[in-house]
């Protein structure tokens, strides 16, 4: 056997032993720049190793789940949070006979462009930005697919394949219920694998750090809920994985039991309602509040001083749009201690404690 053979082997292997429904790396539509295929991967694994190679990634691990800077060493970052998607999402397309390697380079990539200080730092991005440009707007799941298609690799971007990039931008579902149109969007039943795989996780491990932290009490779970999903973390999350794949399996769409999809959506509502939400308390809320005010003024600091802008990340054409774009790339690609540092540098006089820790 020559090395040349291994890919090719690998490839045959995908068309006798997957779904008729799973996407073919040898089938994959290609990457923007045309390249020559490595003798030993195939095209989506070649994708998950760019990913996990690049820089974006190494930054999730600084990069806020829920709780910001955690003092406990046991809370989520965005990092894992990450990898609890991948692990969900593969044992999903695994027991569906769907590509394995496209589904976890989907879900490796799919938060590369997330904002410092999670979701409050996403939302001060697009409240600010659109001070400066009204048409301009921020979302996490379209930076992601512009840190691969252009922010890695000094503006070249990890030319991974189209079926790739499909997933990271159609990842998110937002605050919106999970339904039978939402649980199939985009040209790969992978793609809809690590969309359901998005919400399972975060669902779960956000209800693990929230009770952790004390900003709810187990006991204070929707009963409904818990009579159909489970009373623990893994028994939760079983229960929908189950579920999905023994309403899902030889068919050509995700689908999900009604009792299920129900019990789903209510966890999703009380977490929006009670720890990401107004009504969240403790003092978890004034730390994101903090993290909100850093961000925005980080941006309009960075728009009135766009010298202070790292080499590299000063607009070549410089214009309102044009700078606002880049102040917005620069922010979102920081870790939130990097996020802090820029601020204390501008911001606070030496010796003076930052607002953030």
């Amino acid at each position: 056997m020559t090395i040349k053979c291994i890919r090719i082997q690998q490839e045959e292997r995908e068309r006798d032993s997957l779904s008729e429904y799973a996407a073919l790396s040898a089938e994959s539509a290609g990457r923007v720049r045309p390249e020559e295929p490595c003798p030993i991967r195939t095209s989506f694994q070649r994708d998950r190793d760019r990913i996990i190679h690049c820089k974006a990634f190494r930054r999730l691990k600084h990069k806020t789940q829920v709780f910001i800077d955690p003092e406990e060493d046991h809370y989520r970052t965005r990092l894992t949070h990450t990898l609890e998607v991948a692990q969900v999402a593969r044992t999903i397309a695994k027991a569906l006979r769907l590509n394995e390697d496209l589904t976890e380079a989907i879900a490796l990539g799919h938060d590369l462009g997330h904002a410092p200080f999670g979701h409050v730092g996403e939302e001060a991005i697009d409240e600010v930005c659109r001070e400066f440009v009204s048409e301009m707007s921020f979302r996490h799941s379209e930076q992601s697919l512009r840190v691969v298609e252009l922010l890695e690799r000094d503006g070249r971007g990890l030319n991974l394949t189209r079926e790739v990039c499909e997933g990271i931008l159609n990842h998110s579902k937002g605050s919106g219920d999970t339904s039978s149109d939402s649980l199939n969007v985009g040209s790969t039943l992978e793609s809809s694998v690590v969309r359901i795989a998005d919400r399972i996780a975060y669902i779960n491990h956000d209800i693990d750090d929230a009770v952790s932290a004390g900003v709810i009490a187990e006991s204070e779970l929707p009963e409904d809920c818990i009579a159909i999903l489970g009373h623990g973390h893994s028994e939760r999350i079983a229960t929908m994985v189950i579920d999905l794949c023994e309403c899902s399996l030889g068919k050509s769409g995700l689908e999900m039991s009604a009792d299920v999809m129900v019990a789903m959506n209510c966890l999703k509502d009380f977490l929006f309602a009670r720890v990401y939400g107004p009504a969240a308390e403790g003092p978890q809320v004034e730390e994101l509040r903090r993290a909100a005010r850093l961000v925005k003024e980080l941006f309009r600091f960075y728009m009135a001083n766009p010298g202070e802008l790292p080499e590299g990340w000063r607009p070549e054409v410089d214009n309102t749009e044009t700078r606002a774009r880049n102040v917005c790339d620069f922010i979102a690609g920081m870790t939130d201690r990097y996020a802090e540092r820029r601020y204390a540098e501008h911001f606070i006089p030496e010796g003076i404690v930052p607002p953030c820790r």
